[in-house]
């Protein structure tokens, strides 16, 4: 029988497996000295008690984003001041209602108490801005915010109350365009700056794998083909740090399995293309339910195959954008659930597109009429098996 002493026995190819992880932020961030300093200039004037312009960070996921604004938080908050810098992720707390008190949490513990309304929440936050106090509220993935217009109008409308003191709210998302969203009246109270992280090329990929396998794995584990072709791999695909990171663990943990003393090229290809489903199930759990009928629309039809596949002038794998809609609406309504419109349903393919789930294209030559078409970036059957579970089909 196995026991746990037998398997900590074993000599492991990894020092610190954690290190690897995209929750782990280093004391160096590198490729990111510019952004970092732009937004530590930007809330500079918070450290002198002066309210600092909102700000909105863009980017695609991996490209640093979260941990550049983690490692400035650090540094802000162990300065001395009247300020404070908190950091909130709107995947959970996804509501007007759960980001005040969650804030609020932070000056008056008991709020965690259920049974206190908005008005009380509002109230006590304009107390404390009224007590000098710079709030500096990071609200990562902002567009995952279910009344995101009420929210910043109400955030905005405290700063109108206080004399002295206020909030400054950092805004972090991957979608450029989030803020078309937002009610006019909220757009125009924001007075933000802005900044874009770009995705890491190559060469920065592997500096970024060195510096953590130095730490994360044992000496000489990896061999530098392998830290090569991983940062190669992730350049080509997307340029997301998270998914080479992601990539040389699960090639790590391959090689270890098999009893190799270093992980090899070859290690790193069998880990491609588990690591591609693992994130993409990742990404797919945490969709809303719209966007995962409409993904699950487009992987159905994959699957069973189009009505339109024989047409001349249909690059295979392709399909047309109306037929999606069609089965999207016959998914919905299987679920019972209202099918949105078909300008609703444009956007959801553009956050998908986004998401890296699918590839769109307008039609071309010998096509007829004009349409956009849509095919699926990963293997139908797979998208098919996740989607019906998490939609109880």
């Amino acid at each position: 029988m196995t026991s746990f002493q037998e398997i900590l026995s074993k000599k492991s190819l990894f020092k610190d497996p954690s290190v690897l992880s995209p929750h782990y932020v280093p004391s160096e961030l590198p490729f990111r000295e510019a952004q970092i300093k732009e937004i530590m200039e930007i809330l500079s004037s918070a450290l002198k008690n002066q309210k600092p312009r909102n700000l909105f960070i863009y980017g695609k996921t991996g490209t640093g984003k979260t941990c550049s604004v983690k490692h400035v938080m650090d540094k802000f908050n162990n300065y001395d001041s009247n300020s404070v810098m908190m950091y909130l992720n709107c995947r959970i707390y996804n509501s007007r209602y759960r980001v005040l008190q969650k804030i609020m949490k932070q000056f008056v513990p008991e709020l965690d108490k259920s049974g206190f309304g908005l008005p009380f929440f509002y109230e006590k936050l304009v107390e404390e801005l009224g007590k000098s106090k710079q709030l500096i509220v990071v609200l990562d993935e902002i567009d995952m915010v279910k009344d995101l217009d009420e929210l910043v109008y109400t955030l905005t409308r405290a700063n109108d109350e206080v004399k002295v003191g206020g909030i400054t709210i950092i805004g972090i998302s991957n979608k450029l365009s989030f803020k078309n969203e937002l009610d006019p009246r909220s757009r125009s109270s924001l007075y933000e700056a802005e900044l874009i992280f770009p995705p890491y090329t190559s060469v920065q990929l592997q500096h970024i794998l060195l510096q953590r396998i130095g730490i994360g794995f044992e000496n000489n584990c990896v061999e530098p083909s392998a830290i090569n072709l991983a940062a190669a791999i992730t350049a080509q695909e997307c340029g997301d740090a998270r998914y080479a990171l992601k990539l040389i663990l699960k090639a790590g943990e391959i090689a270890q399995q098999n009893g190799r003393q270093q992980v090899t090229d070859e290690h790193v290809e069998l880990a491609r293309k588990k690591v591609e489903l693992d994130l993409a199930a990742e990404t797919i759990a945490l969709l809303p339910d719209n966007l995962k009928i409409v993904l699950y629309a487009i992987a159905s039809i994959t699957q069973n195959g189009s009505r339109y596949s024989r047409l001349d002038g249909l690059e295979e794998g392709f399909l047309f954008s109306g037929e999606v809609y069609e089965e999207y609406a016959k998914v919905s309504n299987i679920l019972h659930k209202k099918p949105r419109s078909v300008r609703w349903y444009k956007e959801y393919l553009n956050d998908l597109e986004m998401l890296g789930l699918l590839t769109s294209t307008p039609s071309g030559k010998g096509v007829r009429g004009h349409t956009t078409l849509i095919k699926l970036g990963y293997p139908a059957a797979d998208i098919v098996d996740l989607l019906k579970h998490s939609l109880h089909l």
